[in-house]
């Protein structure tokens, strides 16, 4: 564990964990590398070496003011895989990570790659526009701003209500698991938090995924209440070539964690591929 410096001078967390071939992670909002725990703990037992980050303005990194956006994350990304000399690495994104992974390859390549994993992550695009007809209308991201900014730790609650599928009948996810989402949320920057929200609704990936040029494996619960599969997962499948897909019914957002064993394995079975 340590710290690396951006290029703007932002100190970036980073844990890196066990020995073997290289796997990074990228996490999502609003959340920090711990999210990522399950699935670093259980490859770094089956020989592989791991690093994930803390996102700028996110858990122990610093809260800087600029940069909160895919450029400047895909840059820290890039700094970290650098600074620590990773190569053949298999890079995994969740969410706005998976965005962030995106991102990196449009602008840096895949020099350093040797795959990528996109699970329950928002490339193509979010946000409605006259070329995404069937996105999200900017409202339902403005009315995340405005709660953000009124009540963040209410607002952090809710979230993981959803983020989880606790919200739907019989569902069962621990106290523990909703807990956590709110204590690695409220680690976030009011800022960074803020701005992030543009950065993963906003952006558009279709460029980066055509970049994409080493095997891929996209993973999307179809229960998703964050990212919906069929505007995002979908998408992203036709325009990655030869991408491999696995959807799990029934299963939200955060499967990383309530579907956790499944999860594991498959991403096992697809980086000793």
């Amino acid at each position: 564990m340590g710290f690396i410096t951006a290029k703007d001078g932002t100190e970036i967390y980073y844990k890196d964990w066990g020995s073997g071939p290289v796997v990074t992670f990228s996490h999502g909002w609003p959340l920090s590398a711990d999210a990522w725990d399950g699935q670093m703990l259980f490859l770094a037992q089956n020989g592989f070496r791991v690093v994930a980050h803390d996102r700028r303005g996110h858990g122990r990194s610093g809260q800087a003011s600029a940069g909160n956006d895919m450029d400047g994350y895909a840059d820290d990304l890039a700094a970290v895989i650098e600074a620590l000399d990773l190569t053949d690495a298999t890079l995994v994104g969740h969410s706005t990570g998976g965005g962030e992974v995106a991102r990196y390859i449009g602008r840096h390549g895949t020099g350093r790659v040797a795959k990528a994993v996109l699970i329950s992550a928002v490339p193509p695009i979010m946000v409605q526009g006259p070329d995404n007809p069937e996105g999200l209308p900017i409202s339902v991201f403005d009315d995340m701003r405005a709660q953000l900014f009124q009540d963040r730790s209410q607002f952090y609650q809710d979230l993981a209500q959803m983020f989880y599928g606790a919200n739907r009948s019989g569902a069962k996810v621990t106290k523990g698991i909703l807990d956590q989402f709110w204590l690695w949320s409220m680690q976030a920057g009011l800022k960074n938090a803020y701005e992030s929200i543009k950065a993963f609704s906003e952006t558009d990936f279709r460029d980066d995924l055509a970049k994409f040029d080493i095997p891929t494996l996209v993973m999307h619960g179809e229960d998703d209440q964050i990212v919906p599969v069929k505007d995002s997962a979908h998408k992203t499948a036709q325009l990655v070539a030869n991408a491999q897909e696995i959807y799990y019914p029934g299963a939200p957002h955060g499967m990383t964690a309530t579907l956790q064993d499944r999860v594991n394995k498959d991403l096992l079975s697809f980086v000793r591929s």
